[in-house]
C-alpha cells in the first residue's frame, strides 16, 4: 500500500519553500511502522521523543486522576530540543 499519496503536505514548505520543525514526521512514522528504525531516525530525528511526548499526553487524558504536568513539560522541552537539533542535523 502506497501511503505517500495519503500524507498531508507541509504548509510551510508549500507556501514558503522552507521546511518546518515537523517536516518528515509522517514519513518517519511510516518507516517506523515498517520496522526501519535507522531510516525513521534519519528521516525525522525527533521521532522517538515526539512519540514519547504524545504517549504521555494520551496517558494524561486516560488517567486524569494523577498530575502529569511536570512530566509533560519535561518531555515537551526534551522533544523541542530534539526537534531543533534534528533540524540542524538534517540541513547542516
Amino acid at each position: 500500500m502506497d501511503l505517500q499519496k495519503y500524507m498531508f503536505p507541509c504548509l510551510s514548505k508549500t507556501l514558503f519553500g522552507v521546511e518546518c520543525l515537523g517536516c518528515g514526521f509522517q514519513r518517519g512514522f511510516v518507516l517506523l511502522l515498517q520496522g526501519d528504525l535507522s531510516g525513521s531516525f534519519k528521516m525525522y530525528p525527533a521521532i522517538f521523543t515526539t512519540l514519547l511526548f504524545l504517549g504521555i499526553l494520551l496517558l494524561n487524558l486516560i488517567d486524569s486522576d494523577r498530575n502529569y504536568k511536570k512530566i509533560i513539560i519535561g518531555s515537551a522541552i526534551l522533544n523541542g530540543a530534539f526537534m531543533i537539533a534534528g533540524y540542524f542535523f538534517k540541513h547542516y
